[in-house]
């Protein structure tokens, strides 16, 4: 015999069945003022402060834009700075060679970070904080001079 619904579910065929409810996305968008420089910009602060009372679940990260990335790093010890070196040595902005040439001078270099830093990141949450490690801060990379500001949004899946 097939399996119904209600077996599958462990209920008795004389009971309405109880399926598990879709977890409840709550979801906010911040604004981070990025400058017209290349940057790291810590957004666990922000992240702490959306998460504060939550309990526990999963919290998604994502920037939806071609030209920025999202990071998980020790940043304020000169993390930051050497990953940003080390972005314009993998991929020079003066570099020629790109094929995307819109916008600033080494533009083309700027939609090639979210192939390397991707443009969204997953962290458990735990009793309504991120369970990080002591030196972890999220962080959103911007090298492209063109935009300001830069929308992030924060999704909470309770748990």
């Amino acid at each position: 015999m097939a399996p119904t619904r209600d077996r599958v579910a462990g209920l008795s065929s004389g009971r309405s069945p109880r399926w598990p409810r879709r977890p409840a996305i709550d979801t906010i968008v911040i604004t981070v003022a990025t400058g017209r420089r290349p940057g790291v910009h810590d957004l666990t602060p922000q992240v702490r402060a959306y998460l504060r009372g939550r309990g526990d679940g999963l919290l998604n990260v994502f920037v939806p834009h071609a030209t920025a990335g999202l990071a998980i790093i020790e940043i304020g010890a000169g993390s930051d700075h050497d990953l940003l070196d080390r972005l314009e040595h993998l991929l020079p902005h003066e570099d020629p060679l790109y094929r995307h040439r819109h916008g600033a001078s080494g533009h083309g270099a700027d939609h090639v970070v979210p192939a390397f830093l991707a443009p969204t990141l997953c962290v458990p949450v735990v009793d309504g904080a991120p369970a990080l490690g002591v030196w972890q801060s999220i962080v959103l990379v911007d090298t492209n001079a063109d935009n300001p500001d830069r929308q992030v949004r924060l999704s909470f899946v309770a748990g």
